[in-house]
């Protein structure tokens, strides 16, 4: 698939502020594909995924209006790897055909821009060797747990899902490039702007073939 865009994997830790990096690009003119919507579109009511999850872990994964319970199913697989495991098969290769599609929407578009694939799981996963380029977004420990306790307030369900995730410092040695989201807005949003014209200047060295 010949493209013009530079594909830039973006990942994190559980709240690292991966989600506020992003919206930043946004704003700087990137195109931004969210892991987590395609997974949220792949379980929806009447796709083949939702089938096979609910008869995988059983109706009680389901709220009352039908849709998947997220964070009661989160609570499951994060607590056992082989359901983890197991709920991955079902849903990956469904997420990977999405983004596919959508790289070849913006190959017929002719995009010529930057493309982040958001992704929490990338580097466990692997796809992050399918990127040109790869960011990272970390902060420090305390600054991370305190963001998800006021975000969720289960220390418990918190601590299962950091050990489940390879730890910041290993996933910060394979980056391209690192965003440190340890302070606050003003100092991430200069922190990604720096990012940003690198990415910019690493795309138009693509593009001259250099």
């Amino acid at each position: 698939m010949s493209r013009k865009f530079l594909l830039v994997g973006l990942t994190g830790g559980i709240a690292t502020g991966k989600s506020t990096v992003s919206e930043i690009f946004r704003h700087l003119g990137c195109v931004v594909i969210d892991a987590d919507v395609l997974a949220r579109e792949v379980v929806a009511p009447g796709e083949p995924a939702y089938a096979a999850i609910v008869a995988e872990f059983g109706p009680g994964v389901l709220q009352g209006d039908g849709t998947l319970d997220r964070k009661k199913l989160g609570a499951i697989v994060f607590a056992d790897p082989e359901r983890r495991g197991r709920l991955e098969a079902i849903t990956h290769p469904r997420i990977r055909e999405r983004f596919a599609i959508r790289l070849e929407e913006l190959v017929e578009r002719e995009f010529a821009g930057i493309v982040l694939f958001d992704a929490p799981v990338m580097i466990e996963s692997g796809n992050y060797r399918n990127m040109d380029r790869l960011v990272v977004v970390i902060t420090d420990a305390a600054t991370q747990r305190a963001r998800a306790l006021e975000r969720d307030g289960d220390r418990e369900d918190l601590e299962r899902r950091i050990a489940s995730q390879m730890p910041l410092t290993e996933k910060a040695r394979l980056a391209d490039y690192v965003v440190d989201n340890s302070g606050g807005r003003e100092a991430t949003i200069a922190e990604v702007r720096r990012v940003h014209q690198a990415l910019l200047a690493d795309l138009t060295a693509r593009a001259s073939g250099s």
